[in-house]
């Protein structure tokens, strides 16, 4: 009987198929791109490969300790401050209810270059740290990983992976030059749409010119934004002969966080590979008190509200409104909000710090999600086929929700012109 199971074992480790677990190095954005970039880590854990993820000195997300990766803490800071972040979003959010005169936008974009070029500074500054650690360096090189996986919405792990001659993965929808798309592949203006321009591929002549415009403003973007950080970190690093955007046009292979059913028809390329939705999963069942409230209501169903990991609250105006235009409906109401408690919220809205979004969206009795349109939470209504009503606040928000309401499935509202009235009529037409 020994010898048997001897020979029984001897069989299945010879049948069995070899792996090779890989070492990968993670230069990361913190925030919501965190968000999916973890999802990736896990994954790549749980297959057997090792982990390991630089850290700046203040993360919002990005946690030390890990049970999926290792951290090295870079003694620089370059993460998302939680209070500055929140300054800027309210900062932001009542500049835009002054109204959508020239003045407003143009406040609006400066305000956003200003912030964009401190985060590409910041950035520039923690890759530096690193390349002037010779102990770092040759620590990193002496752990011979076999590629660097990062986010292309700013370039440090471009540079980074450049330096110790590693191949080059993005998790990517944004670079440091716009849409990912729009660094390596043909973008015909004629049918291929600037982001944010909210245009779809049939564009009539006018359109086409509007289109034009917009590229030509993301040009100004990236002279008075991206270059002036970049250009001379390159040529400090890296030398003259080579042009900072070749870098990443160089990447071995695009994670694309996107998709078509939600994007318009555009050339491609051979190594983009399209991950939208990738952290997208089947609902799991609610805690009980949850599931009790939800299913309360009935025939009605359920309306989800969330703007997501950044945004926390809104102006108490703009609650009020919300509040009382929720009170008049029959669907119960799950709000994660964590501001003021509003005087005009009815019997029918539960407030919660923080709710499991994709479980509620997976609920059967699930009827619309009201969201701000970042792109986790439009992928999963998406995947579990919810509708919309759309409150985009800033960044991609808008275009996503634009791609969205092209398609029949959302109900697009200006934040700087919301109401009560506006807010109601809008979650009828779509329940």
């Amino acid at each position: 009987m020994y010898h048997l199971t001897l020979v029984t074992l001897a069989v299945l480790l010879c049948s069995s198929s070899l792996v090779t677990g890989g070492k990968v190095l993670v230069f990361p954005v913190d925030g919501s791109h965190w968000i999916n970039m973890k999802v990736i880590v896990e994954e790549l854990h749980a297959r057997g490969h090792e982990v390991t993820v630089l850290r700046p000195s203040d993360p919002w997300y990005i946690k030390e300790h890990s049970p999926y990766y290792k951290a090295i803490n870079i003694n620089s800071p370059a993460g998302f401050d939680r209070d500055k972040f929140e300054s800027y979003v309210m900062r932001t959010l009542g500049i835009r209810r002054q109204g959508a005169s020239l003045s407003t936008r143009l406040s609006l974009v400066h305000d956003l270059m200003t912030q964009t070029s401190l985060m590409h500074k910041m950035v520039l500054q923690m890759v530096e740290v690193i390349f002037e650690d010779d102990e770092l360096m040759q620590s990193l090189h002496n752990a011979k990983f076999d590629l660097v996986l990062t986010d292309p919405a700013f370039g440090g792990g471009a540079f980074l992976a450049h330096r110790l001659g590693l191949p080059l993965v993005f998790n990517a929808r944004w670079t440091i030059r716009g849409e990912g798309h729009e660094v390596i592949a043909p973008s015909p203006f004629s049918y291929v749409p600037i982001s944010g321009s909210e245009l779809s591929d049939k564009m009539t002549f006018i359109q086409r010119v509007k289109n034009i415009m917009y590229y030509l403003f993301t040009c100004i973007q990236t002279w008075y934004v991206v270059t002036p950080n970049y250009k001379p970190f390159a040529f400090r690093h890296i030398g003259s002969d080579i042009n900072y955007i070749e870098l990443f046009q160089a990447a071995d292979i695009w994670l694309m966080r996107n998709d078509f059913t939600f994007e318009f028809p555009r050339p491609t390329m051979p190594n983009i590979v399209y991950i939208s939705g990738f952290q997208c999963k089947p609902s799991k069942p609610l805690p009980q008190e949850l599931e009790d409230f939800v299913q309360s209501s009935g025939e009605h169903g359920v309306i989800v509200m969330t703007l997501g990991t950044l945004v926390d609250k809104l102006p108490e105006d703009i609650t009020e409104d919300i509040a009382a235009a929720f009170a008049e409906l029959p669907q119960k109401v799950i709000w994660r909000h964590k501001g003021k408690k509003p005087s005009t919220l009815g019997n029918n809205t539960l407030i919660l710090d923080w709710l499991p979004q994709n479980d509620l969206l997976g609920h059967p009795k699930t009827r619309v999600l009201v969201a701000h349109g970042g792109t986790n939470g439009v992928q999963e209504a998406i995947y579990h086929g919810v509708p919309l009503v759309g409150l985009p606040l800033m960044f991609d928000q808008q275009d996503n929700f634009f791609k969205m309401e092209v398609r029949g499935v959302a109900k697009v509202l200006d934040y700087g012109t919301v109401n009560k009235d506006i807010f109601l009529e809008a979650l009828k037409e779509v329940l």
